[in-house]
């Protein structure tokens, strides 16, 4: 298991023009969330043990957010080299998959799509939107 340091600098690296626009702060956290929820569905683990709380514009890492914040709506910046050896090949499959997937919404539609999902929505605001909600309801949207 990563942190999701690694998992959120795994997805900066992948950055290019070609997939949406660049991953501004709120759009790495939907990557985040996205790529926890179907790690959880698909390998039965989490990608990294921080936990998401539900903030006004969808699922958020606090400590992630803290790292990222002075890039504002801005893009971050695409870190150098590459650290795949990190992951086991079922992760790095997943983590490119969710990002062709959702890499090319726009941060605001990944927030409109993270606010239709149960584990966003049935959590409290500033709480915790714990593992297993999120794995009940990503097991839901995986092909069987």
């Amino acid at each position: 298991m990563c942190d999701c340091f690694k998992t959120a600098e795994y997805f900066l690296r992948l950055q290019t023009g070609d997939a949406g626009d660049a991953i501004s702060n709120m759009k790495l956290q939907k990557l985040l969330y996205y790529a926890q929820g179907f790690a959880l569905a698909i390998l039965g683990n989490p990608l990294f043990p921080e936990d998401f709380e539900k903030w006004t514009f969808g699922p958020v890492l606090p400590v992630v957010y803290d790292k990222y914040k002075e890039f504002g709506s801005d893009a971050i910046p695409r870190p150098e080299g590459a650290r795949l050896q990190e992951y086991t090949d079922d992760e790095r499959k997943l983590l490119d998959e969710v990002y062709f997937t959702f890499g090319q919404y726009s941060a605001w539609a990944l927030s409109e799509m993270s606010h239709a999902t149960p584990p966003w929505q049935n959590a409290e605001m500033g709480k915790i939107i714990t593992k297993e909600s999120m794995k009940s309801y990503f097991s839901t949207q995986i092909e069987k």
